[in-house]
């Protein structure tokens, strides 16, 4: 059954049996013998894809939930003890700031967990890539996921000493008139996003032009340091560069909105221990960085 359930989500023989570290040649023949103990076909096969039938969609959904029941019930026999392989993905950035300081204090609490981390900026598909959870700024637009809420990240307005010296420094919104911004591409429509800012209770766009646009947060970021425009970022983007003086906040009394930071894991996956004690770690992570 984990087999069957790791080849779906994989699509594929040869990674689901890398990930449990079997030959590819006895992930087949396990299936096949499975499919003949049922007296039905569970997926259909091609050279490039593997894809689910009817019975085998049906009978995926039975059995996530039967060994998500098994591995809490053998967690239970082991003392609570969450082992084994944690896929995670988030960003670089964020990764390397607020996670990996602490990283050490997780794994010395939880040492059978098994932590493997992706970074990347780009909507993962968990299922098909194997992943057990991903840390995102913002909200996903995903009805096929579940979102823990994780915290809200305040975000500055920055600009390069250089820059500054070239454009001047705006004191108002309504100074930024002859301005330039480095534009961030929204992933869904294509266009760079507005700059933000939230006068008293009202929040209002700016959009100016861009000489320089990018859709990768690193090289907005790069693009805002080497003086390209005016950006905006979750301030821990930018605090080194804030230290070192290669950055300039400004309109401090005026900021964007904040961003929410989230974790989602698949909506038809119960959450399993590792997954667990992962995310109420990465809340106590953030919330203590907050403070």
């Amino acid at each position: 059954m984990r087999l069957f359930v790791r080849v779906l989500e994989r699509g594929s023989f040869t990674k689901a049996a890398a990930d449990l570290n079997i030959p590819r040649s006895t992930a087949s023949e396990a299936i096949q013998r499975l499919e003949r103990d049922l007296g039905s076909r569970l997926l259909d096969r091609t050279t490039r894809h593997v894809a689910p039938t009817p019975d085998g969609q049906a009978y995926y959904q039975r059995c996530a939930s039967i060994l998500a029941d098994l591995e809490e019930a053998e967690g239970a026999l082991r003392g609570h003890e969450p082992s084994g392989l944690l896929r995670i993905d988030a960003p670089g950035t964020m990764t390397r700031v607020f996670l990996l300081p602490h990283l050490s204090d997780f794994l010395a609490t939880y040492p059978k967990i098994i932590l493997q981390l992706g970074q990347t900026e780009r909507l993962v598909d968990l299922v098909r890539e194997g992943v057990d959870c991903v840390i995102r700024a913002g909200i996903p637009d995903d009805s096929g996921m579940i979102t823990r809420h994780l915290i809200d990240l305040p975000e500055i307005t920055c600009a390069s000493p250089e820059y500054l010296a070239k454009y001047g420094t705006p004191t108002s919104v309504n100074d930024l008139k002859g301005h330039q911004m480095v534009g961030f591409l929204s992933s869904r429509t294509g266009a760079a996003l507005p700059l933000e800012f939230k006068i008293g209770d009202k929040v209002k766009d700016v959009t100016l032009p861009a000489l320089v646009t990018a859709n990768d947060a690193d090289t907005v970021h790069h693009l805002i340091r080497d003086g390209y425009g005016i950006g905006q970022a979750p301030k821990y983007r930018f605090l080194d560069d804030l230290e070192d003086g290669r950055l300039v906040e400004v309109l401090p009394d005026t900021p964007p909105s904040p961003t929410p930071l989230a974790a989602f894991y698949p909506q038809n996956r119960q959450l399993s221990p590792r997954v667990r004690v992962f995310l109420d770690w990465v809340v106590y992570i953030f919330n203590k960085a907050a403070h």
